[in-house]
């Protein structure tokens, strides 16, 4: 893997690491497919400072994102650093309004994959019909759409829609997976994505096969004996981010 840079002499190492960790994940994401032109959003807390969060320039596709022009930005918006990238509102209030509310939430995805955006247009959204789609029955939230996401009166609604849960499917529109950490937040996000793309496969070829309410206890019962150690997602993370590194290494800069 290749070295990561020095972090420059006005942010703290603890921003820095931040920083590549975040550009390493829109990298990832790009080479995943999942990016949408110069659209949607993965934000991440900065370490030791309240309410300052790290966004993508808004301008730059996911494949030009590098740790040093992402933008920081406090909780109502304004900017943090001299970047001269504006920010997307659309991106901002959705991610600001989890962000000021769920103090457990450090990084928040939103994508707008086909899949994704595929199954929470579908009545009745992710069916328990596959093995990735049982990690999560029980545990979406779902938010009805009300265009696009720019009015701050909309916050509300989100955070109550969410309500306890950390994965959300907003109806006509895409996918949103929260996390502790980048590394579980990653593995969410890829875990749903694989549901909808299976279900969508599913659902072309005829009539499903439901898996059961006792059998989906069992598996997520389970499911911790079959995860690396390290924390949920690190390892994959690590992987996809070595993966990338042999393509381009440029996030780091």
């Amino acid at each position: 893997m290749a070295t990561a840079a020095v972090a420059p002499r006005t942010m703290s190492d603890a921003e820095w690491e931040a920083r590549q960790q975040l550009a390493a994940a829109y990298r990832v994401f790009d080479h995943l497919g999942w990016s949408e032109m110069i659209y949607n959003h993965i934000t991440l807390k900065v370490p030791g400072e309240d309410h300052a969060f790290l966004i993508n320039p808004f301008g730059l596709h996911f494949s030009e994102v590098k740790a040093s022009n992402l933008v920081k930005i406090d909780i109502d918006g304004n900017k943090l650093d001299d970047s001269p990238y504006p920010v997307n509102r659309a991106g901002f209030v959705q991610h600001a309004v989890f962000h000021r509310n769920l103090p457990d939430v450090h990084c928040i995805m939103h994508t707008h994959t086909t899949a994704g955006m595929a199954v929470s247009s579908l009545e009745g959204g992710l069916q328990p019909i596959n093995f990735y789609a049982c990690n999560f029955a029980g545990q979406i939230a779902y938010h009805d759409f009300e265009g696009v996401t720019v009015r701050d009166e909309e916050g509300a609604r989100l955070v109550a829609n969410l309500g306890d849960k950390r994965m959300l499917l907003l109806r006509n529109h895409g996918i949103v997976a929260m996390g502790r950490t980048l590394p579980e937040a990653f593995i969410k996000h890829w875990s749903l994505q694989r549901a909808c793309e299976i279900q969508l496969a599913t659902l072309s070829m005829g009539k499903p096969l439901t898996v059961p309410p006792e059998v989906i206890a069992v598996h997520q019962r389970d499911l911790h004996m079959a995860q690396v150690p390290g924390g949920p997602g690190a390892a994959d993370f690590a992987a996809m981010v070595r993966l990338v590194d042999r393509v381009d290494t440029s996030w780091r800069e």
